[in-house]
């Protein structure tokens, strides 16, 4: 099992104190983030990719991670997510792949297909074609990666002939990929197709949900022939915030969850923990909860946590870092790893994957949309 954070990069204004960070304040944060979040023991580093305000995550997000993998020995840098509809397939390969060979294999990549309508049309895209967009880019970087000289023609973008993505992969093993998804069952189809994983988004959204997607997946994996259903490879998000008990961690947090430009003026607190993974509490409570969604997901590879949002200052997120790594990760490994079967494969690792060195299939899928 894989523990780790992933951040979205917003820019927002602590309501605790009125300072909003700069672009380049909230920028090295996220790397003195990263860095910590390997010092405390995390596996996973994820950075999300935009392009507009009020975030500062990156544009190109191996730039980060490229530098983050520079400062690191151990962690694994992915992102949460790469936007397969607007970036250009070929540039997706050869940016990851270079990225894979700086970080020595210490990465993956999730990829989805973005929900904000605006930034379509930046890169001469149509939100219409989210899907299809999804469908044919994964496709021809699904093959990038796989064959050394790509004869293609497709609907978005100018043919190939004869071209060769470079740098190629390490050791000839592509970057694993996740699909990441808040609420598309055409990205849990396209990953079950692939035999790649399927990652939950799991913030916004009830466990019923979750519940629904993750299901359609597995059944989807075992369909395709990769395996039985509970061997497919999930992971999940979540957002946690902990102070030694909960009335504490209420107090400190409120101001922030009220004030947050997604969910802020909306649902109270109370309800919103009542009614998504949120956990806002005493690290006791966030080990109980995490080990719950086992209960609707199975058995997951990989829990990812949102902790340096809605303008909570690098000090606060640190010391979420602390807790995380010292009270809460040891014991879930510990938990998780007794419940697990034997059966149900780990998150793939570069290592792993070369030890294995599968072939897989390079075709692009019919989708199936199933509900």
């Amino acid at each position: 099992m894989q523990f780790g954070i992933f951040t979205v990069g917003d820019v927002t204004t602590d309501p605790t104190t009125g300072h909003t960070p700069t672009e380049h304040e909230r920028i090295k944060a996220t790397v003195a983030i990263a860095r910590k979040a390997e010092e405390v023991g995390l596996d996973v580093f994820a950075t999300g990719e935009h392009h507009n305000p009020p975030f500062a995550a990156p544009a190109n997000p191996p730039v980060l991670l490229a530098n983050i993998a520079a400062q690191t020995e151990r962690i694994i840098l992915s992102t949460s997510t790469t936007l397969i509809t607007t970036n250009d397939p070929v540039r997706i390969a050869q940016d990851y792949a270079y990225l894979q060979h700086l970080s020595d294999g210490r990465m993956d990549v999730m990829m989805g297909r973005g929900n904000t309508g605006p930034v379509y049309p930046w890169f001469g895209k149509d939100i219409r074609d989210g899907i299809p967009l999804a469908i044919e880019n994964y496709a021809l970087l699904h093959r990038l990666w796989r064959e050394d000289v790509v004869d293609w023609q497709g609907k978005y973008r100018t043919p190939l002939q004869g071209f060769t993505s470079t740098p190629r992969p390490l050791d000839g093993i592509p970057p694993f990929v996740w699909h990441g998804s808040i609420r598309s069952p055409e990205i849990a189809e396209q990953a079950a197709y692939y035999g790649d994983g399927f990652f939950s988004n799991h913030i916004f959204w009830p466990a019923s949900h979750t519940r629904q997607m993750v299901q359609l997946y597995r059944r989807r994996f075992e369909h395709y022939g990769h395996g039985s259903a509970d061997q497919a490879v999930v992971g999940l998000g979540g957002q946690v915030f902990m102070r030694k008990n909960s009335q504490d961690a209420v107090r400190e947090f409120r101001p922030y969850f009220d004030n947050a430009p997604v969910y802020g003026h909306g649902p109270s607190l109370e309800e919103f923990t009542s009614q998504t993974p949120l956990t806002v509490g005493s690290p006791q409570e966030v080990i109980e909860r995490t080990l719950g969604f086992r209960e609707y997901a199975g058995d997951y590879q990989r829990q990812l946590w949102l902790l340096d949002h809605a303008g909570l200052p690098l000090k606060t997120v640190l010391e979420q870092l602390d807790i995380l790594g010292e009270e809460v990760v040891p014991v879930l490994r510990q938990e998780f790893a007794a419940l697990k079967p034997a059966h149900v494969p780990d998150a793939p690792t570069h290592a792993s994957r070369l030890a294995a060195d599968t072939t897989e299939p390079t075709t692009e899928p019919t989708l199936e949309v199933t509900k």
